[in-house]
C-alpha cells in the first residue's frame, strides 16, 4: 500500500496506546518502515537516529539477524506450546534457568507474561495469593512512588502515579497509595543525596504507620523512574528502601521493566547496590522488543508460601495463553547471548561516558535546567528560569514542538508533557552515533529557542 492509503486506514481503524484519539485522527500516524542498528527509516525515506530504543526496549538495535534466525528456527520447529496441563518446551525452560542465573540471588522462580503491564498485574495477584495462603489476608494495601510508572493494566495503572493513566478509569483504587518521588532536582529537602534518601525512608515509614503494617502488602518502585521523567535517585536510595521494607514486614518489588538488561550499565539496576528484591518485574530489553514477553521473578519464600498454602492438587488460578511462548523465549535467549557473548552489555558500559558528557554539556543551553543519567538512561529537564527552576506554561506546547524539531533534524527521543526530554539509546551505539545525536539534539533545542514566544517565556 502507498503511505497515503496506510495513513487513511490508520486514522479510521487503529487505536494507538496512550494517545489523544481525536488529535490522532486529525494528525495521522508517522509510519516507520525499516530499521538497522540505531537507525530507523520512515515511509517517506527519512533516516532517523533513534535515541529512545523504540520504547525503552530495542536495547540491541534493529536488524540483528541472529535474533531473526532464532525466531524462524523456533517457529518452524514448534511455533506454540501451552504451559497449561504441565506442558513445557525447551526454550522456556532454558530461559527461566538463565534469568535465575543472571538475576539477584533472592529470585529463584520465573513466571512469563506478555509484557511489562501484565507482569506487574501478575505480581500483584501473586502477592495477594501469597498473603492469603500464609494467613495474612488483611495485607491488601499497596504503596508506590509519585511519578512512578507500573504499566496500564487495571491494577498496575493505579500503581502508576501519572494523571493520564487515572483520568476516566476510576483510579487510583482505595488500596493504592503514594509517597513522594526521590527527585533530587525538585526535592523539598534539596539536592543532598543523604537527605533525599532519609526523606523517602521516613515517608515510607509514615505511610505504613498510617495504614497499619498489618494491612500493607508491598512497596513497588523503579530503580530509576522512567515515564515519570527519568528520575535518578541518589546512590544508596534503593538499598535503603529495600532495608526499610524488610524492617516493616512488607514486600519489596523492583520494577525493572525499563531498567533491566543493561539499560543502566549492569544486567539489572539492582546490581548497583547489591539489592535483592522479593519480586522483580522485567520485559522490554528481555527480548529487545523483537517479540512480546515479560516476566515476574520471585523468591523462594513467595513461591513456597503460595505452593504450600494451596490445597494439594488445586491449581493456582493465574495463567495466560501465551505465557512462556516458545518463539518469544527463543528470541530472549538469543538477545541475552548478544548482551553477554556478543559484547553489547560491555559496549553499552564503554560508551556511557559519551552519553553522560553529551547530556552534561547541554546544561549550558538556555533551555536546560537539569541533566540526569545512569548508564544509557537519561533526561534533560527544560526550564524558563534556571535560578528558580520554573517550568514553561503548558499552553506553549513546548514538548510537542521539541519532538517535532527533533524529528525534522533526524532524531527521535521522548518529549514528556512536563518539558522533560527522555533518552534511552541502544547498547549498540558508537561514539560517532553519540556525536551525531547531540549535534542534532542541540540543533533541535536551538530551533525551538528561536521561537519568539519561547524567547519571551525565558527569564
Amino acid at each position: 500500500m502507498q503511505p497515503d492509503q496506510l495513513i487513511a486506514l490508520d486514522r479510521a481503524h487503529l487505536i494507538h496506546p496512550v494517545s489523544p484519539w481525536r488529535t490522532h485522527e486529525e494528525r495521522g500516524p508517522t509510519i516507520l518502515s525499516s530499521g538497522r542498528g540505531a537507525y530507523l527509516t520512515d515511509a517517506n525515506g527519512n533516516e532517523l537516529l533513534d535515541a529512545f530504543a523504540g520504547l525503552w526496549c530495542v536495547n540491541i538495535g534493529y536488524g540483528q539477524q541472529s535474533v531473526v534466525e532464532a525466531a524462524a528456527r523456533q517457529m518452524s520447529r514448534l511455533p506454540y506450546a501451552t504451559g497449561y496441563f504441565h506442558f513445557s518446551c525447551e526454550p522456556a525452560i532454558e530461559l527461566a534457568a538463565k534469568l535465575v542465573e543472571l538475576a539477584p540471588a533472592s529470585l529463584r522462580h520465573v513466571y512469563f507474561s506478555l509484557g511489562g503491564s501484565d507482569a506487574v498485574d501478575s505480581a500483584v495477584r501473586f502477592i495477594t495469593c501469597y498473603y492469603n495462603a500464609t494467613g495474612r489476608p488483611a495485607k491488601k494495601q499497596f504503596i508506590s512512588l509519585e511519578r512512578g510508572y507500573h504499566g496500564s493494566s487495571s491494577f498496575g495503572a493505579g500503581l502508576t502515579a501519572l494523571p493520564a493513566f487515572h483520568r476516566g478509569f476510576d483510579l487510583p483504587r482505595q488500596e493504592q497509595h503514594y509517597i513522594p518521588s526521590p527527585y533530587p532536582y525538585r526535592s523539598p529537602v534539596g539536592n543532598d543525596g543523604a537527605a533525599v534518601i532519609a526523606a523517602s525512608v521516613a515517608a515510607l515509614r509514615a505511610k505504613v504507620a498510617a495504614l497499619g503494617a498489618e494491612n500493607v502488602a508491598a512497596f513497588f518502585c523503579e530503580p530509576v523512574q522512567g515515564s515519570g521523567g527519568v528520575i535518578v535517585p541518589p546512590k544508596g536510595w534503593l538499598k535503603a528502601m529495600r532495608d526499610a521494607c524488610r524492617e516493616l514486614d512488607i514486600l519489596f518489588v523492583a520494577d525493572e521493566v525499563i531498567t533491566g538488561f543493561g539499560r543502566t550499565g549492569p544486567m539489572f539496576a539492582c546490581e548497583h547496590e547489591g539489592v535483592e528484591p522479593d519480586l522483580m518485574t522485567v520485559a522490554k530489553g528481555l527480548t529487545a522488543g523483537y517479540a512480546p514477553m515479560g516476566a515476574v521473578l520471585m523468591s523462594d519464600a513467595i513461591y513456597a508460601g503460595i505452593a504450600d498454602g494451596t490445597p494439594r492438587g488445586v491449581p493456582v488460578g493465574h495463567g495466560m495463553t501465551y505465557s512462556a511462548h516458545p518463539v518469544s523465549a527463543a528470541v530472549a535467549l538469543e538477545v541475552l547471548r548478544l548482551y553477554q557473548e556478543g559484547g553489547l552489555l560491555a559496549n553499552g558500559q564503554a560508551v556511557e561516558r559519551h552519553f553522560a558528557e553529551g547530556l552534561q554539556a547541554l546544561m549550558a543551553h538556555p533551555l536546560v535546567g537539569d541533566a540526569r543519567h545512569l548508564g544509557l538512561l537519561g533526561a534533560l529537564e527544560l526550564v524558563s528560569d534556571k535560578a528558580s527552576k520554573r517550568g514553561f506554561d503548558p499552553a506553549l506546547g513546548l514538548s510537542d514542538r521539541l519532538f517535532a524539531a527533533g524529528y525534522r533534524n533526524g532524531l527521535i527521543y521522548r518529549a514528556f508533557g512536563d518539558n522533560i526530554l527522555g533518552f534511552a539509546p541502544a547498547l549498540c551505539y558508537t561514539a560517532e552515533d553519540f556525536e551525531l545525536m547531540f549535534a542534532r539534539l542541540k540543533k533541535a533545542l536551538d530551533e525551538v529557542l528561536e521561537a519568539p514566544d519561547v524567547r519571551k517565556a525565558l527569564a
